[in-house]
């Protein structure tokens, strides 16, 4: 028998929902209402699976950018009194008892633990390389020869926010029609303004094929070299940002350039967020973001690159397993600095050997991650003893390791995460240099998503994390072009840049 029927009795019942579809049995219409209930229920969960990574890459509006303290005091309180805004000269100077102390504790180290037998730098400094290098520093490095160098060109001193701000000023003679424009210069850890050494003179010539000419600012960063360390907690490198646009407006410049890598890449990024009115043009050579914008995109470029990246730069973002396996095996260093800096810091300036091999191990792998197969380093690769070593003057004549060190603390820590800086736009005109060994490498898409007004990025087949002092000629012409196209940036979109 083949008749459909409905048994209509109690409303309320759960018989009264069963349908007789056919003699074979029975349908429960409370069953196909929840059936519809989770298919409803799957489409909205799908839509929302698929539709959040698309809100946070096209859709989210940024944060708000953080309110400024222009005049947030980071020295001595008694300072505040009589706080002294003048620029004065300043020359390094390497007394005779910092050297007789300094050649006393190379020559007194205890023996080295040998190294495994048959690896380089693998598990860090080789020690067979430690007594040519020890040597090197106590009987031959020339104190008086390098402490005349260090002087070549002008330095300055002034205070700033309570910081005494170290560094050199550089202003080339021009021609009339030639401009001079200001272009301030940040080095990162464990560099120094030593890394800019060769470049500024590149920088700063005058050039019959360009109508500018770069007036430089090199300053050690607060707590780095000559430059005089935070008194208490906070210092982190959007602070710095602050303590920069300051420096610059105290030397009469309220429009300027800005270039840097590692933390100076990081700071002049928070400057080109902070003071956008103020920044001309901002070069980096290092391309970093900490956004789960970002961190989505590489997730999902994983899976199939080219939707992220050329083919022929695949390498340089995935696959992600070698590149954070990479991170994992280097960034040690950066976990200890962002927690317990002052505990390192104890043995790094107690022991000039170990500085030497806990900063020149990364000017090893970092130049060049397939140097730490060598037995040597690579580090005669690209540097010469002296280099090495005028930087390690730079942490160990001025006894700043442990202050430099603080800035990863001050900066890798829930405050500065939640200010979600990486996130704020900014309209600044910006170019990228990304050398091939850079730790950290992105697509120009994706840094436009941050820089809207990214101008070019340089893509370099060569070159490791200290660019500026490996490749100094390339690097000079890359920033020079660069400020060269960012006037001709600001005369298209008749954008006023009186300095």
């Amino acid at each position: 028998m083949n008749t459909e029927f409905q048994l209509k009795k109690n409303n309320n019942s759960f018989s009264d929902q069963c349908v007789r579809v056919s003699s074979r049995g029975w349908t429960c219409a409370l069953f196909v209402h929840f059936k519809v209930k989770m298919a409803r229920l799957l489409l909205v969960l799908l839509l929302v699976v698929l539709g959040a990574p698309v809100y946070f890459l096209f859709f989210k509006s940024p944060p708000a950018p953080p309110e400024i303290d222009l005049d947030e005091w980071w020295g001595p309180d008694q300072l505040k009194t009589k706080h002294d805004t003048s620029i004065k000269p300043f020359k390094v100077k390497f007394d005779e008892t910092m050297i007789k102390d300094l050649k006393d504790r190379l020559k007194s180290h205890r023996p080295y633990v040998p190294p495994l037998e048959g690896v380089g730098f693998e598990y860090g400094f080789n020690s067979k390389q430690m007594n040519s290098w020890v040597k090197y520093w106590a009987e031959e490095y020339p104190f008086a020869e390098r402490e005349q160098v260090f002087n070549k060109y002008p330095q300055f001193k002034t205070n700033i926010q309570g910081l005494d701000i170290h560094f050199i000023r550089v202003k080339p003679e021009v021609p009339a029609g030639v401009q001079t424009v200001p272009l301030l210069l940040l080095h990162g850890w464990p560099g120094s303004v030593r890394e800019f050494d060769a470049a500024i003179p590149l920088l700063t010539a005058v050039s019959k094929d360009r109508d500018f000419a770069l007036e430089l600012i090199v300053p050690s960063l607060p707590g780095y070299g000559f430059s005089s360390p935070a008194v208490r907690p906070g210092l982190g490198a959007d602070k710095m940002a602050v303590v920069f646009r300051n420096l610059m407006h105290r030397l009469g410049f309220k429009k300027y350039y800005i270039q840097g890598g590692d933390w100076g890449g990081i700071i002049t990024g928070n400057m080109a967020t902070l003071f956008p009115q103020d920044v001309l043009g901002y070069h980096s050579n290092i391309a970093f973001s900490m956004t789960p914008r970002t961190t989505l995109i590489q997730i999902l470029g994983s899976i199939y690159p080219p939707l992220v990246i050329r083919s022929d730069l695949a390498d340089r973002m995935y696959p992600l397993s070698k590149k954070f396996s990479n991170l994992v095996e280097e960034m040690g260093y950066l976990h200890i600095q962002s927690t317990k800096p002052d505990t390192v810091g104890v043995a790094l300036t107690d022991s000039p050997s170990g500085l030497l091999a806990y900063i020149l191990e990364k000017f090893s792998t970092w130049t060049k991650p397939e140097y730490k197969l060598l037995a040597d380093g690579g580090l005669y690769s690209r540097f010469t003893k002296e280099q090495l070593i005028d930087n390690l003057m730079m942490y160990w004549s001025s006894n700043s390791i442990t202050t430099a060190m603080r800035l990863y603390s001050e900066t890798f820590n829930k405050r500065y995460f939640g200010l979600k800086i990486d996130e704020i736009p900014t309209p600044v005109p910006t170019w990228f240099l990304q050398a091939k060994n850079e730790i950290s490498y992105l697509p120009g898409w994706i840094l436009k998503l941050k820089y809207i007004n990214l101008i070019n990025e340089t893509i370099v087949d060569d070159g490791g994390h200290f660019f500026a002092m490996e490749m100094p000629k390339f690097f000079s012409e890359d920033v020079l072009k660069a400020i060269g196209e960012f006037r001709k940036w600001h005369k298209q979109n008749n954008i006023k840049t009186e300095l």
